[in-house]
């Protein structure tokens, strides 16, 4: 199957090696992918500041980066979410209306276009430790994805899952509400954090890299023994080099 690979402006500044990750799955899971370099964001952060004007034309260059009669896949249900649900409120009886339809149809988070799309789930994956898996509000709530990314990582060799407390509740990040709110946002990551630590994991597995950065900043700082990863890294551990 050919797709489009679409790495979100957070990923490709913060965290290439997911993107380079994420084409590894795709390939070993049968698919050509072909990424235009010229692409950007897709407006999510100006959208959701209230920059409407501004998530328009970010958005509509993302529409004109992509074809609207391929399959577009991303390591991020948040940019997913962003496309699918509300690019409705930029883009309905415009030029751009059809084209945006098309693609809204098109567009899948990674570890649903493998679960759903591929039925492709065992990589050969292996990563020793005891892991607790981060539903994003985006993922969950937005693009409705939640067994998914658990299939995936119960196929990961020698990696134990268990459940995390509050498990939906959101860790803080929200784009701009860390930067506006910050007290409320760090107290959010460290329930976040302090629930996965009570659950003895070693890692905090989610499908969005904002809600790892925003997890692993209050790690850092207070210097825990656990640590952060993409699903995208997780699944592409344990076989051949990155």
């Amino acid at each position: 199957m050919k797709i489009e690979l679409f790495i979100p402006c957070f990923v490709d500044q913060l965290y290439p090696d997911t993107a380079f990750s994420t084409v590894k799955l795709l390939e070993k899971a049968g698919c050509t992918v072909n990424y235009n370099p010229l692409q950007t964001c897709c407006g999510q952060p100006a959208f959701n500041a209230g920059f409407w004007d501004d998530a328009k034309t970010i958005g509509s260059k993302f529409l004109n980066d992509f074809s609207d009669d391929s399959i577009i896949v991303t390591p991020s249900a948040s940019c997913t979410g962003m496309v699918k649900n509300y690019y409705n409120d930029l883009f309905t009886n415009t030029t751009l209306h059809n084209k945006c339809r098309a693609i809204q149809g098109n567009i899948y988070e990674l570890s649903d276009f493998l679960v759903n799309i591929l039925q492709f789930d065992y990589f050969g994956a292996e990563l020793e430790g005891r892991a607790v898996y981060h539903d994003s509000c985006a993922a969950l709530r937005e693009c409705k994805i939640k067994n998914e990314p658990r299939q995936l990582l119960s196929k990961v060799l020698g990696l134990e899952m268990v459940d995390l407390k509050d498990n939906e509740t959101c860790c803080g990040f929200g784009g701009t509400f860390a930067v506006k709110f910050d007290a409320i946002s760090t107290a959010m990551a460290q329930q976040k954090v302090d629930n996965a630590l009570a659950a003895e994991a070693d890692y905090i597995i989610s499908t969005d890299a904002s809600c790892l950065l925003h997890l692993q900043g209050y790690i850092d700082k207070n210097n825990l023994p656990i640590k952060t990863m993409h699903i995208a890294d997780v699944l592409a551990q344990g076989w051949g080099n990155v």
